[in-house]
């Protein structure tokens, strides 16, 4: 819930409070790779009720989603798996989140680095509304990139092909 209120001097002051409509929320902060994503699960005081890591795939997740405690909010660092990972738990989650990873970086710097440290840094950032969140386009938005971005690599590939066969027909006469 936000509240919105004015100070002393005319500014508006905009507060989040830790409670989600139906009790308590829990703050899950997702370390993603390519085969495996390590999470931590924490209140809004910052007690751990989960840590682990689970399989990189939508039955692993959709088995791990049956085990986490109820509302849950999720964050995870911008990775070139993030989308289809966003895309699952967003229907799921009372909200997800994206964290720009160099803005993450500066602000959880840690000596002691590894997957579950960083998961649990994310949750603190997510709890603590001090992530740095970058834009997630929508999914037909991301569709239609991707298919310009193939598109644009065919037709580029095509002009070098072209003045390949050029250049030879050229090195003949």
């Amino acid at each position: 819930m936000v509240y919105k209120k004015l100070n002393s001097t005319g500014t508006l002051i905009q507060r989040t409070t830790t409670e989600a409509p139906h009790g308590p929320m829990y703050y899950i902060g997702l370390d993603v790779h390519k085969k495996t994503i390590s999470y931590c699960v924490k209140d809004a005081s910052g007690l751990v009720h989960q840590e682990g890591k689970v399989g990189a795939t939508r039955w692993e997740l959709d088995a791990w989603m049956k085990t986490l405690p109820q509302p849950w909010t999720v964050a995870m660092e911008a990775t070139i798996f993030t989308g289809w990972i966003y895309d699952h738990l967003r229907p799921h989650a009372h909200d997800v989140k994206v964290a720009h990873p160099l803005m993450l970086r500066a602000i959880a710097a840690a000596k002691k680095k590894n997957d579950q440290v960083d998961a649990s840094k994310i949750a603190d950032c997510l709890r603590c509304d001090f992530l740095p969140e970058c834009y997630m386009a929508s999914t037909e938005i991301r569709d239609r990139r991707r298919t310009l971005r193939y598109r644009h690599l065919l037709v580029r590939q095509m002009v070098q092909m072209k003045n390949r066969v050029s250049g030879l027909l050229m090195e003949r006469e």
